[in-house]
């Protein structure tokens, strides 16, 4: 095996969740709440009337209040992090179209699939969707990972256990 080789499979060996398989799929569902709505108003600000006002959102195209996109999202950064690639693993870009809004109250499941995994670096290209509970896809996109190789190591070669 040449030293290239090595480097590369040390590296997803040395990930908590290892070298996923092209074609995984991880899926994670919940009920969205105001509660979200006002959490992540609290972080970044968003107070648009479409998540608080319900007269205006009932009179909307969208017919009721709806969470923030990053709710929406949000699902998928936990899919990521803790399932699929897994603990370690961060966007490094997305690109997603917002199809369908998703309402306050409503149940939603985030989906990832992993398309590509490269040999020379811990990074994987997914395809990723939030679907409603009627099976009516709200988010739906591609991203790229990168895995923290978070094993503990010795001398290069990854420790059992943690």
């Amino acid at each position: 095996m040449k030293k290239t080789e090595m480097a590369a499979k040390c590296i997803w060996n040395a990930t908590l969740g290892g070298k996923p398989i092209p074609g995984s799929t991880a899926e994670r569902s919940r009920w969205t709440s105001m509660r979200d709505v006002e959490i992540f108003s609290e972080m970044t600000g968003d107070r648009n009337p479409l998540h608080y006002d319900p007269d205006l959102a009932s009179r909307s195209p969208f017919g009721g209040l709806i969470v923030q996109g990053g709710v929406t999202s949000g699902l998928l950064n936990a899919i990521v992090a803790e399932d699929l690639p897994g603990p370690g693993s961060v966007f490094l870009s997305v690109e997603w179209r917002f199809v369908k809004a998703v309402k306050v109250g409503e149940r939603i499941t985030g989906r990832v699939e992993i398309l590509t995994v490269r040999d020379d670096k811990p990074i994987c290209t997914l395809a990723t969707s939030v679907c409603n509970a009627q099976h009516e896809t709200c988010l739906t996109g591609t991203a790229v990972t990168y895995t923290m190789p978070l094993r503990r190591t010795v001398r290069g070669r990854p420790r059992h256990g943690t």
